[in-house]
């Protein structure tokens, strides 16, 4: 199946998602779902928000840009109940995107390492270290299961310039190849 993305203005996506235990329904399904979402909306990675579930869910697919970057090379993931708990490294500045916010891309700063902890889809434990592309990947969706938006993380003055284009994107009025989903 196929979600739409919540986009700006959908309160989901300024919750703090809650953690989920094994036995949470149709769990596997809906692992698959997202990753068909992701795909089908041309994204890298995907947070249960973004589809409007308020959950400590996200998965990512990098591994279509492993040309420009060899280490994405099969970096396809599920992360639950993730906690990032280290940072450290140089604060590095790229071009993002979000598929919650159709039409902007900003300059984020964020930092080159981290150590995250989560479990799987098995819900088998992990603590892992990532660096780079696959560290700011993670950085991103993990920001959506803490409630926070790229636009958090840019200057207030761009932000105010941004006002125009985040209004147009809460109430619809705005291009995307993938359905979205609107307060109404």
């Amino acid at each position: 199946m196929i979600y739409p993305i919540y986009v700006y203005g959908q309160p989901v996506l300024r919750e703090v998602a809650k953690e989920i235990e094994p036995d949470y329904p149709n769990l596997q399904q809906l692992i698959a779902d997202m990753f068909d979402t992701m795909k089908a909306s041309d994204g890298i990675g995907l947070a249960a928000p973004q589809i409007g579930l308020s959950i400590r869910l996200f998965v990512i697919d990098a591994s279509p840009m492993a040309d420009e970057d060899p280490q994405l090379n099969d970096f396809r993931k599920v992360f639950i109940n993730a906690e990032i708990i280290e940072t450290w490294g140089d604060e590095v500045i790229y071009n993002e995107g979000c598929l919650s916010l159709p039409g902007i891309r900003e300059d984020i700063k964020r930092h080159s390492n981290i150590r995250i902890r989560y479990v799987d889809e098995n819900f088998i434990p992990h603590e892992e270290v990532y660096d780079g592309f696959r560290a700011r990947v993670i950085q991103h969706e993990y920001d959506h299961i803490e409630g926070i938006l790229l636009i958090d993380r840019i200057a207030p003055l761009r932000k105010k310039l941004l006002k125009r284009k985040l209004t147009d994107i809460s109430k619809g009025l705005v291009e995307a190849n993938y359905k979205i989903k609107i307060n109404k």
